[in-house]
C-alpha cells in the first residue's frame, strides 16, 4: 500500500491509500477517488511533504549519515534549472502545443494561473508544482 496527498478542484487537500500508483489512476478514472469535504471527483496528486526525524541507520551493516533535507530540496531545484527551459508565464501555452504535437515535447518550466491550471488539466496534462526555495543574496553573487 503507498499513501498519496491529494488535492480535489476546490483545493481541499486529503490522503489516500492504494496499492500502487496504476490502482490510483485506475480508480480515479472511474471516478472512485472522492474529496471528503465536497465529494469533488476532480482529484490530483501533489506533492507530499515529507518530514522524517533523521537518525544514522544501517544499510547492509554500514553505518549511513541522515539525510539532509534542506540540501536534497535544493538539489532537485537545481537539477531543474539546469534541465529545463523556463518558459515564464507562457507555460500553459507551451504545454497545450507539446500535447496536441504542434511542437516537440521538451521538459519545460514555468507559471500558470489556477485557471490556467484547470485548462491542463481538463487537457489531461499532467504536470506538477515544485515551490522555489528563497535565495540568499549571497547565492545570487
Amino acid at each position: 500500500m503507498i499513501a498519496f496527498d491529494l488535492e480535489c478542484s476546490m483545493g481541499h487537500a486529503f490522503e489516500g491509500w492504494f496499492h500502487n500508483s496504476e490502482s490510483f489512476e485506475e480508480q480515479k478514472a472511474e471516478k472512485l477517488v472522492s474529496c471528503p469535504y465536497c465529494n469533488d471527483t476532480k482529484v490530483k496528486r501533489i506533492l507530499s511533504p515529507v518530514v522524517m526525524k533523521t537518525a544514522s541507520r544501517k544499510i547492509d551493516g554500514k553505518e549511513t549519515r541522515p539525510i539532509d533535507y534542506q540540501r536534497l530540496a535544493k538539489e532537485i531545484v537545481d537539477y531543474i534549472n539546469k534541465n529545463f527551459e523556463d518558459v515564464g508565464s507562457d507555460f500553459t501555452k507551451e504545454a497545450l502545443k507539446m500535447h496536441y504535437s504542434v511542437t516537440e515535447k521538451r521538459n519545460i518550466k514555468g507559471s500558470a494561473t489556477e485557471d490556467e491550471e484547470k485548462v491542463l488539466e481538463d487537457e489531461g496534462i499532467e504536470f506538477f508544482k515544485v515551490p522555489s526555495p528563497k535565495v540568499d543574496d549571497d547565492e545570487k553573487n
